[in-house]
């Protein structure tokens, strides 16, 4: 309910999407290279891809889409950022290339308090909140955010990837 006050009060700003991701990517390549996790990068050409926003919040989502995609990747796997506007939208996906999501569970992973982590993390270090706030954050920035899983051709899960779709800003 803290969340949902702070988000209705507060002025929206510009928000270059291509400038974040690339200032998140460095930033994780550089602080996460112990965990062994390639990062890659694709960003759509054409016109810029702002949105309004809090940056903040939005930050916030991608450091927990991006923390999960680290956290299950397999050592030597590959996070992969790619941003790129659609129509009146902007698309933001982050895949990883870990154990994909449990058939079934790609809208409960959003529930508060669900969580499907490896077997070898410490019980208790996650809260299984991190994809319900945002969810909530991304809604009430006027956008939706998914999640599926990257499937090969032979229908073996290659990974999970979230998808944020963003209003652009006029």
């Amino acid at each position: 309910s803290r969340l949902d006050a702070e988000l209705s009060r507060a002025e929206m700003e510009a928000v270059d999407m291509a400038r974040l991701l690339s200032t998140l990517k460095d930033m994780y390549a550089a602080t996460t290279a112990t965990d062994n996790v390639e990062f890659e990068m694709e960003l759509g050409e054409g016109r810029p891809m702002i949105v309004s926003g809090l940056e903040d919040r939005i930050v916030q989502v991608l450091r927990n889409l991006i923390g999960n995609a680290v956290s299950f990747s397999p050592p030597g796997g590959a996070v992969i950022l790619k941003a790129k506007p659609h129509g009146n939208t902007v698309i933001v996906t982050v895949e990883d290339e870990g154990p994909g999501i449990p058939e079934g569970s790609e809208d409960n992973i959003f529930n508060r308090f669900y969580q499907q982590r490896p077997t070898e993390e410490k019980f208790g270090t996650h809260s299984g909140l991190g994809l319900s706030i945002s969810k909530q954050i991304i809604e009430t920035h006027g956008g939706r955010i998914s999640a599926e899983n990257r499937m090969s051709e032979r229908g073996v899960a290659l990974g999970a990837r979230f998808t944020i779709q963003l209003p652009i800003s006029e």
